[in-house]
């Protein structure tokens, strides 16, 4: 009788499972994108790990429906420009928007990107010495 009982129960919990697996089935684009996004963890300087929990993490909250859009890194980095004093905050949103002799350097993965903005400010004549 008590094999009978976990039998039971055990056939109990796997059809439930299945059942809840398959009311939580994600919709098809969610798994294509899923492997795209494992097939670039061999291509990048992450470690592949770490890069495989990413994606399987994101394919979970997508699952659930709480997965956030890519956050908006330019609205941003012009939000951080309000922080200056009114002379510098123009050219802070130059830098950003990469208005007029910007150059920007470096990389993301090697620890952030480097913008110069190069300004000409003409020089006041200085008077003639007598």
């Amino acid at each position: 009788m008590k094999h009978l009982l976990s039998r039971t129960a055990a056939a109990l919990c796997l059809g439930a499972g299945m059942s809840a697996a398959a009311l939580a089935a994600p919709p098809r684009g969610l798994d294509s994108t899923y492997q795209q996004e494992r097939a670039v963890c061999d291509h990048i300087q992450q470690d592949r790990a770490a890069c495989l929990r990413e994606a399987g993490a994101a394919r979970q909250a997508a699952r659930q429906g709480t997965l956030t859009t890519a956050p908006d890194y330019r609205a941003n980095a012009l939000a951080r420009c309000s922080l200056h004093p009114p002379a510098e905050r123009a050219e802070c949103e130059a830098r950003i928007l990469g208005t007029g002799q910007t150059t920007i350097d470096g990389s993301v993965l090697g620890g952030g990107l480097i913008r110069e903005t190069v300004t000409t400010v003409p020089v006041a004549p200085r008077p003639m010495p007598r």
